[in-house]
């Protein structure tokens, strides 16, 4: 054997991609779908989409009200069928755009990731790096990892308008795109690369974006489940390596010298699919059950197919290899209970144990997957072999034999690879794939409690009891050791309890971490915790073993929604924690209080200063009631995809949280089209994780090392804002005369409803137009496409202005907190995010909806003041002339899309027009519902994020 020495490459670093590279990537997609609209849907349409593109692409360079009266009067011209075809192009535009600058990314993200250097902000290297700097030793922060959660909680709410078959044709386009610009093509490829894409574009252009029927639970349930099976199966343990990997980079010289360290599993998922049934009559009991079955379904198939590949990557050979003793005992054993596997073939594998190990794990899998059919196929009556793992623990089990087996003969990077990843898998997803969360509303509690309570003889009138009888009662009902059997009961009554007793059926046959946190909605008494414990502890969720000691497998989080509750936040609390008897339950339970603060709401109710400030206040008063009480907190954030319900970017928003609130652990719901935005492509997904992760790590800086905390001038400062915030935003929502006329008239809300999105209702109450009635998703998506972004601003420019009424020093103060105060830093930020995608003049033609004209433009006119008065006031405090300097590439994204959503807009207006005219007969009307509807989908892909 002679020596080797390696040839390296002699490239030193590969250049980013600029914007001007992503612009011309994107005309190419776009010149690939003009082709594709001129060959599909003809001379005319492809022509009429260009006048209109080009027209308001000049109208956007130079506002000309001559073009601008051409370009209307020409809408005006059109009819239903070219309107939707032009709709429709604008549509795949949006579509292919975001592709376009999501694999522009990604791209930019892997060069850094291939020149080995610093990474981007967030990463796990440049975390790690900052906390070396700081003094965190690698022990410290395996405490930290060791207490971490971070879990996402995917939701239905209906704003994701995006089919999912519409989705896997982007993957593949991104794909294809990822290709084009990553690997080294020749000429051929090349070309083959670009007709592939085509080829989908076409495949685009044929499949309708808009849902032909509304979709059931089921339907979102899979749709859930989709971003599963396409990306997070893959991007979790690829997660997990980036992290070991920086690890091992940062703290090299600790590990060298010794030191170990283990990454532990502190990635969860959560979801309501199936499980929340508030305002949505089609979520049952069995609704929930088939949710459970889904998930293990779903999860079950990935292991089956991964033990599968294994299979032909361990092909090690005796007598090559010596397997360790565990293992040859293990397969021996296991040739006793599933000969079966080998029923055909019983020499197969002889002399190749892994393989033979892992073919008999396959086999019992595919034992999981009949006992599922059981459930799913009745008619079929499939039969099980009795062979099947009882649980994760059982999977586990067997995959760490084989993993320890490969250590001890030398193949620990082997071991390292695909079998440590099928590890993670089961550690993060068990065999019920996400917690699922059930919610239900605060008064249903209260009506089955009373009539339990009525047919028992417990209570003969529980609503008439006040808040400290109804407390008294029901702690003196959890403690005792003996109830009496649960009635019969009917109708709703009947079905919440069903649900309690399913909840408490699947936790033994599917896992006891099938279930997440039973969420009461509209929480406004201690009392409606405890009502859930007692129907829990009359369906067998709590109480007390043979032994007298307690249990509890039922975890209740309230869900604080409107100001009013966030202000009652600690009486209630505190009635729980000081109640001997529920912390008894609450600590065999895991001694972990969840509390999920909601986001829309809140916004909805008292406008976006109100409900920021409210809810950072509310979580500092919570987190300082749990260390008085010796409880471990976490805060179930009920985020939604905009301003307005709580959202941006992840990793700014965990970071803004209050010092020392998040503790190691978060949770928050993703939804609509966040989840396709993040969990679309296996490579967005794991950077998404990351940047998660690593915000939950800064945010957690206090579990190792002395922190800051607020400065109360700052503090007083905010209280202030908020005053006059919400002062300014309930004066226009709830004291300006005709605001909700205008509302309903001026926005789409009615027309949303209509959409096939999703199974929930629009509105709590049907027919009825107050804004307590109107569910806050419709509110924000409803402003959002008519161009306002309403919720996400109104009356922050009054309280700023109000506040430093022009004083320097108090200016100065107010820049202050934008340089020192994450939070206040944050708000301004999304702010001008959602300032950014409004547009007054846009909106100005919505308010010309009013069927009373004078009154409509009357409350345009107070809105658009303080649009103005805000966007001025804004760029005062952070010392810009523009929105968004500091996020230069997110602006460029926004005014790449200005002139493909002017006309979508303007088409919108158009057909509520025609839509709303009594006068035409309801076939006349009908004719304009299909495109009026695909506007509502085109300008949510053109906005990105809406409800």
């Amino acid at each position: 054997m002679t020596d080797y020495e390696p040839v390296l490459s002699t490239v030193e670093q590969l250049s980013m991609l600029d914007d001007k590279e992503l612009r011309q990537h994107v005309r190419f997609l776009g010149h690939i779908l003009g082709e594709v609209i001129d060959e599909r849907a003809g001379r005319e349409v492809y022509e009429t989409v260009e006048r209109l593109r080009k027209g308001f692409i000049n109208l956007r360079k130079d506002d000309n009200a001559l073009l601008r009266t051409e370009l209307l009067s020409f809408l005006n011209t059109l009819d239903a069928t070219t309107l939707r075809e032009v709709i429709r192009a604008f549509n795949l535009y949006f579509s292919l755009l975001n592709t376009a600058e999501e694999a522009f990314n990604y791209h930019n993200r892997l060069i850094q990731l291939r020149n080995g250097r610093d990474l981007w902000h967030g990463s796990y290297l440049d975390t790690l790096t900052q906390f070396k700097q700081e003094g965190v030793t690698l022990e410290q922060l395996q405490h930290m990892m060791d207490t971490m959660v971070y879990m996402p909680v995917f939701t239905a709410h209906p704003t994701e308008s995006k089919r999912r078959t519409l989705m896997e044709i982007l993957r593949r386009i991104f794909l294809l795109d990822e290709k084009l610009t990553n690997d080294p093509l020749t000429a051929f490829e090349e070309e083959r690369t670009r007709a592939e894409i085509k080829k989908q574009v076409q495949l685009l252009w044929s499949t309708d974006e808009v849902r032909a029927v509304k979709p059931t639970v089921r339907d979102e349930i899979k749709n859930g489940l989709y971003y599963f099976n396409v990306s997070l199966f893959d991007a979790v343990p690829r997660s997990y390596r980036n992290m070991e990997n920086a690890i091992r980079r940062v703290y090299k010289e600790e590990i060298a010298a010794g030191a170990t360290f283990k990454v532990p599993g502190y990635i969860q998922f959560g979801s309501w699919i199936g499980g929340d049934r508030d305002g949505n009559p089609f979520v049952t009991a069995e609704t929930t059950d088939m949710a459970i079955q889904l998930q293990k379904r779903t999860v079950i198939r990935r292991y089956l197919e991964d033990v599968t590949k294994l299979s032909y990557q361990l092909t090690h050979s005796q007598p090559l290899c010596q397997i360790s003793d565990e293992l040859a005992a293990n397969i021996d054993e296991s040739e006793q209970r599933y000969a079966g596997a080998f029923r055909a073939k019983p020499d197969r594998f002889l002399n190749e144990p892994y393989r033979r190990k892992l073919y008999m794990m396959r086999h019992r899998l595919e034992d999981n997957l009949r006992l599922l059919q059981q459930y799913f196929r009745p008619d079929l009556e499939p039969t099980s072999l009795g062979l099947a793992y009882q649980n994760e623990e059982e999977l586990l089990q067997d995959l760490r034999i084989i993993h320890h087996s490969l250590v001890s003969h030398g193949d620990a990077d082997l071991a390292g690879s695909e079998l440590t990843d099928l590890i993670r898998l089961v550690e993060t997803f068990g065999f019920y794939l996400y917690h699922l969360d059930v919610r239900q509303e605060s008064t249903l509690h209260t009506e089955a409690v009373a009539q339990v309570l009525r047919q028992t003889g417990l209570c003969e009138d529980y609503q008439q009891l006040d808040e400290t009888q109804r407390q008294s009662l029901l702690t003196d009902l959890l403690a005792r050791h003996e109830l009496p059997p649960l009635p019969e009961l009917e109708g709703q009554n009947k079905e919440i309890l069903s649900v309690f007793q399913l909840m408490n059926r699947l936790q033994k046959e599917v896992s006891a971490n099938a279930f997440g946190s039973y969420v009461i909605s509209m929480t406004h008494q201690a009392s409606h915790i405890l009502e859930v414990l007692t129907l829990g502890r009359f369906a067998g969720l709590c109480g007390y073993q043979e032994n007298g000691e307690t249990f509890c497998l039922l975890r209740v989080s309230p869900l604080f929604e409107t100001i009013e509750d966030l202000s009652h936040i600690e009486p209630v609390m505190s009635a729980l924690l000081e109640n001997e008897h529920y912390r008894r339950l609450l600590t065999a339970s895991g001694n972990l209080q969840e509390v999920m603060l909601g986001y829309s709401d809140s916004c909805k109710d008292g406008g976006i200063l109100a409900s920021v400030w409210n809810l950072y206040q509310a979580q500092q008063r919570i987190s300082h009631l749990a260390e008085q009480h010796g409880v471990k907190c976490r805060m179930f954030h009920g985020r939604g995809g905009t301003i307005g319900r709580g959202g941006g970017p992840t990793h700014d928003a965990i970071l803004s949280q209050p010092v020392d609130t998040v503790q190691g652990q978060i949770k928050f719901t993703e939804q609509g089209e966040v989840l396709s935005f993040k969990y679309g492509n296996i490579e967005t997904a794991a950077y998404e994780l990351g940047m998660g992760v690593s915000g939950l790590m800064k945010a957690s800086r206090s579990l190792v090392a002395e922190t800051g905390h607020d400065e109360p001038a700052f503090m007083d400062v905010m209280h202030q804002l908020t005053t006059v915030g919400e002062q300014s935003y309930r004066k226009l929502t709830e004291n300006t005369a005709g605001f909700l006329d205008y509302f309903y008239e001026v926005c789409p809300v009615t027309e949303i409803g209509m959409m096939n999105i999703g199974s929930r209702p629009s509105h709590r109450k049907q027919g009825d137009r107050s804004k307590a009635s109107v569910r806050a998703i419709g509110w924000v998506f409803s402003w959002a496409q008519s161009r306002h972004t309403l919720p996400a601003w109104y009356g922050i420019g009054t309280a700023l202005e109000q506040w430093h009424q022009n004083d320097p020093e108090k200016i100065e103060t107010l820049r202050r907190m934008v340089k020192e105060w994450r939070f206040f830093s944050a708000l301004l930020s999304n702010t001008q995010m959602s300032l950014s995608k409004a547009d007054m003049n846009i909106a100005r033609r919505y308010a010309a909806l009013c069927e009373d004209a004078f009154q409509g433009q009357q409350v345009f006119e107070v809105i658009s003041a303080e649009y103005h008065r805000t966007v001025k006031q804004v760029l005062l405090v952070v010392n810009e002339d523009k929105l968004m300097s500091e996020t230069p590439a997110l602006r460029s994204s926004l005014r790449r899309r200005e002139p493909y959503l002017d006309p979508i807009n303007y088409i919108q207006i158009l057909l509520l027009q025609r839509y709303r005219e009594n006068a035409l007969s309801e076939e006349e009307r009908d004719k304009w519902l299909d495109p009026l509807l695909r506007t509502i989908s085109a300008i949510s892909a053109g906005m990105r994020n809406t409800g």
